[in-house]
């Protein structure tokens, strides 16, 4: 069971409507950190760092990233860890998988990620989910500030022209190559170009020693909309909260324009944003700690929806536990829904092999999760469900919009053999026709009950 579900659950379902209300964290069943979005073929593609339910040495642990996507942008379907340390064979370090972005060019998806202490590294792959290689076997920034080598940002230009930007807590940039694994080394020192920081471009701050400083920290997010560059960026501390600059071009002149996002509620003491459109609506990303109530190094990935002022300046936007509460799509419950799929959880975690992809797992008594939005047509006769269980087993409810909704069928679960032995189990459901949430809550005795791998209605 998770962090939240303990500490607020102990499996009861005593806070299930409040909790049935929250869209945010969007992510129940890890802890995650530093949202990279990614826009392709009509799917929302999210990247993640993810700190460890164990902290080691009181201090960030993070051994890999995570993808999730949506098409909904209410639903997140778990891919799980797409790349981790052990992608690469030339560093040194166990810890340190920092904050991500990934961008798609001629076909290639191509994933930036800093190995802390380590300099920016870049993996590639065929697929958004993977797998990623390491192409060139080494740094691709490779720099004297290596420390400071962290929270890479990449964007296209219309000219075809990559940047890369990125640091903590000055910023610099290269030009990449149109191979995306290399960069111009003609401009700036060996091909890093130093940006300037000064108050009219990033905002003012006292600095170190008495001198003037900018409020620009780290957690670069590179932009174009509308013939404007964005930056935005986590500024000061601590804790950080989300302020932006625009520019003419690519490469600056920069301009400070205020904050986004101020410290409030649930807000971690570090802060990363990730600014995206899609189906005609924008969205903010950005991390808080609201899932371990306050564990500054277990973080949670939250989203706002927003819109531009006419001039292209980003309004204020205050951090909710409501999130987005429109959906752009449905889900079709009449094809095969993965049970990793969901816009929120309780107490249950994921897990995943080669052969069965990605599952729900730990699934103990009154845990649940909600799928929003599922178009369930003119009814439904039956259901049916692939599950797993070296144990007791127990049942799936199916409910209607909550834990406590109308019961519209049951699915028994027995034990299978092996927690890897998967078989179908069918039942009768009440007909529904329209569009609702739909519920799973699991029932059984005590301990893990069984595994999930998938749903469906017919």
């Amino acid at each position: 069971m998770n962090t939240f579900a303990k500490a607020f659950l102990s499996g009861a379902l005593l806070l299930s409507s409040v909790a049935a209300m929250a869209r945010n964290p969007i992510i129940q069943t890890y802890f995650t950190a530093d949202p990279a979005p990614m826009v392709h073929n009509g799917t929302v593609y999210l990247y993640t760092s993810h700190d460890e339910d164990t902290t080691v040495n009181n201090f960030f642990t993070m051994y890999d990233w995570r993808c999730y996507s949506s098409n909904d942008m209410v639903n997140w379907t778990d891919h799980g860890a797409v790349a981790s340390l052990k992608n690469f064979t030339w560093h040194s370090k166990t810890n340190g998988a920092w904050a991500p972005q990934c961008i798609e060019r001629n076909g290639k998806f191509y994933l930036y990620v800093p190995i802390h202490g380590e300099g920016i590294a870049v993996l590639v792959a065929d697929s958004p989910t993977g797998p990623f290689k390491d192409p060139i076997g080494k740094r691709l920034i490779d720099s004297d500030h290596i420390w400071q080598d962290i929270d890479p940002t990449v964007a296209i230009d219309d000219d075809g022209q990559a940047y890369l930007y990125w640091g903590n807590p000055s910023l610099w940039y290269v030009k990449l190559n149109s191979d995306m694994v290399s960069y111009d080394k003609s401009i700036g020192d060996k091909g890093i170009v130093t940006v300037e920081m000064t108050a009219a471009a990033f905002g003012s701050k006292p600095g170190r020693d008495g001198k003037p400083g900018t409020t620009y920290t780290e957690g670069p997010w590179f932009f174009k909309r509308n013939n404007l560059y964005y930056m935005i960026y986590a500024a000061e501390g601590i804790p950080e909260y989300i302020s932006y600059s625009t520019a003419p071009a690519a490469v600056g002149p920069w301009t400070y324009k205020g904050h986004i996002m101020q410290r409030a509620g649930h807000l971690a003491f570090t802060n990363h944003a990730g600014v995206i459109d899609f189906k005609g609506n924008s969205y903010l990303f950005y991390h808080d700690q609201a899932l371990s109530n306050g564990q500054g190094f277990k973080r949670s990935v939250s989203v706002e929806q927003f819109t531009y002022n006419a001039d292209g300046s980003i309004p204020l936007i205050t951090p909710t536990k409501e999130g987005v509460t429109k959906s752009v799509a449905s889900i079709n419950p009449f094809s095969r829904v993965e049970a990793e799929t969901m816009a929120w959880s309780e107490g249950l975690k994921t897990a995943g092999n080669s052969q069965s992809g990605v599952y729900l797992t730990q699934i103990n008594h009154n845990d649940y999760l909600i799928v929003r939005s599922v178009d369930l047509g003119k009814g439904a006769k039956t259901a049916e469900a692939g599950v797993a269980s070296g144990t007791q087993g127990g049942r799936i409810e199916i409910r209607l919009n909550n834990p406590e909704g109308e019961v519209l069928g049951t699915l028994e679960v027995k034990n299978t053999g092996s927690w890897q032995q998967w078989t179908t189990v069918k039942g009768k459901v009440k007909k529904m026709t329209g569009v609702h949430d739909i519920c799973l809550v699991f029932k059984g005795g005590e301990g893990d009950l069984f595994t999930i791998d998938w749903w469906k209605l017919n």
